[in-house]
């Protein structure tokens, strides 16, 4: 690598001077709607040759900083797994079911009292546009301050109804939270390594889910004959999380495209040099990537809502909103009633069911992070057809496995059930887990970012109230049937992600404006990935 102030001579048309003249030219084009496949060509071999030729050390002192300010914000993620978790857990407590007078059996009773949540993530997205109002950080700031206060009002509740009010308190301000945080990530990170980096984030829902679990299990193995301490202390600890972050969030430095939204330029500049290029100021990634975000905003009114269905202003040629990533919602059944699918396989003992479902969680972390490394590697499209294609298998064995042990009371079947519900975990936590927050937030321009998250919030807060709401009754009613409904829902999915799902890996959040606006957006980012690998392995051999 080269030295802080020298660098070496770019490559055939792509040296500084050039890439940012054939990026002016390149995004005052867009905006007069010529071939955008052609005019990016340019800029994507500006910034290939730049990562080829004089890559910032992955390692260096910003982006060591990079990571720790990462690996704070994941604490977001591993709150709103802790809280998944720790009511599908506490759900096996049969002090918790006799407190509050529920039934042992999935039915309507049981489901609003999971279903709150995504009532509150409903109520909590409209207010998501906020965050280009005060910030991504003030945002996660108020959302954590919210959490703890739902955290009280639930660890306190001595009816239903106080505790549902809490766990939509909770869910409200938690929704803000978990809104900015993956898209701050998302801004913030460099294009190389925004899938690993941003990826990491949903990740760490296991880490929330595995401290759930586990201390449910701890909390029932020594405290089950001390009244109702089993459930009400790990209500407390959801507090946890969201405290670590309130103490560092307002020293963090807010997300560069924020700061050029609001014509702040300097202060995202200084971002750029501190977290991208190891305080190298004269690194010509900070003039590429500068002159990018500025010239994508420049001009250009700031979004309303409105503009999210105006086809002149948003150019929703592919499904590119957030909205086309909800279906994912329904898989999230596993992790709120993974008791009482195994109550339905026959597998009652409330020990041995959180055992279980900590080794879910513990696999789903492992192949989750994984996963979120192979996004930047193998690409977006690639890894999520073949997880859903999975997850379509796995779960066709998950039925089979099911009527046998109601059918026939075979134990063998029983077991083929238990083993392909954690591989369906596996399979689903290795593509989709790291892209749920992440994939949405890169196929939304930067004055659309915020407002198409939060519709995103809404949408997925429907089906997931829908899902959490249905599932253990119909669960309790068609029992396996309702597994053979997902297997054809995933195989729609599959060809839903292989016609209309556009290719982000390697691409800047700009690049990917620009490749929105071709007439096959899914057809110009795969030839785009192409034409940077090219580039790439040309530059390199210079």
């Amino acid at each position: 690598m080269a030295s802080n102030n020298t660098h070496p001579k770019l490559t055939g048309e792509a040296n500084l001077e050039g890439s940012s003249s054939q990026l002016d030219i390149h995004l005052e084009k867009r905006h007069k709607g010529s071939d955008t496949l052609y005019d990016v060509e340019s800029a994507l071999e500006s910034y290939a040759t730049i990562m080829a030729t004089n890559k910032p050390d992955p390692r260096g002192p910003g982006y060591i900083r990079l990571y720790i300010l990462a690996a704070t914000i994941f604490l977001c993620s591993t709150m709103s797994g802790f809280d998944s978790s720790l009511m599908g857990s506490i759900n096996a407590l049969p002090n918790y079911t006799r407190y509050f007078g529920l039934p042992t059996t999935g039915n309507a009773s049981t489901g609003i009292v999971f279903a709150i949540f995504q009532v509150g993530q409903i109520g909590g997205a409209l207010f998501v546009w906020l965050i280009d109002w005060y910030g991504r950080i003030w945002h996660i700031f108020f959302g954590c301050l919210g959490v703890i206060i739902g955290t009280i009002i639930t660890a306190l509740a001595t009816n239903l109804p106080m505790f549902i009010g809490g766990r939509f308190i909770l869910s409200f301000f938690a929704t803000l939270t978990t809104t900015a945080a993956p898209l701050y990530l998302v801004e913030i990170s460099p294009a190389a390594y925004r899938g690993t980096i941003a990826g990491t984030f949903n990740t760490f829902y296991y880490v929330g889910s595995i401290l759930a679990t586990s201390s449910v299990y701890g909390c029932h193995k020594y405290l089950a004959d001390q009244g109702n301490l089993d459930w009400r202390i790990p209500l407390w600890l959801q507090a946890v999380c969201a405290g670590l972050v309130i103490l560092v969030i307002k020293f963090f430095p807010e997300s560069p495209r924020y700061l050029i939204l609001n014509d702040k330029h300097e202060e995202a500049r200084q971002i750029i040099i501190k977290y991208h290029t190891n305080g190298d100021p004269n690194h010509p990634l900070v003039d590429l990537q500068m002159k990018e975000m500025v010239q994508s905003v420049q001009g250009i009114p700031k979004a309303t809502w409105k503009d999210l269905f105006d086809l002149r202003v948003s150019h929703v040629k592919t499904p590119r909103s957030p909205q086309s990533y909800d279906a994912e919602q329904w898989f999230s059944i596993i992790s709120y009633y993974l008791p009482v699918m195994l109550d339905a396989i026959g597998v009652t003992n409330t020990d041995t069911k959180l055992i279980l479902n900590i080794i879910y969680s513990a696999i789903g972390w492992v192949f989750s992070t994984c996963g979120a490394r192979l996004h930047d590697v193998v690409g977006r499209r690639k890894m999520l057809m073949g997880s859903t294609f999975g997850m379509a298998i796995c779960l066709a064995l998950v039925a089979a496995g099911s009527a046998g042990k109601i059918e026939y009371n075979n134990n063998a079947a029983a077991t083929l059930s238990i083993v392909f519900i954690f591989a369906f975990g596996a399979v689903f936590s290795g593509a989709f887990t790291p892209m749920q927050p992440v994939y949405p937030a890169e196929v939304v321009s930067n004055r659309m970012r915020a407002k198409a998250m939060g519709a995103y919030k809404i949408t997925s807060g429907a089906a997931g109230f829908l899902n959490t709401f249905v599932a253990p009754i119909a669960l309790s009613s068609i029992g396996y049937w309702f597994y053979v409904f997902f297997v054809f829902w995933d195989t729609f999915e599959f060809a839903f992600i292989y016609f209309f799902f556009v290719e982000t890996k390697g691409l800047t959040l700009e690049e990917l404006d620009a490749i929105f606006e071709a007439d096959n957006p899914r057809k110009a980012s795969i030839q785009a990935k192409r034409r940077l690998q090219e580039t790439y392995k040309s530059s390199s051999k210079t």
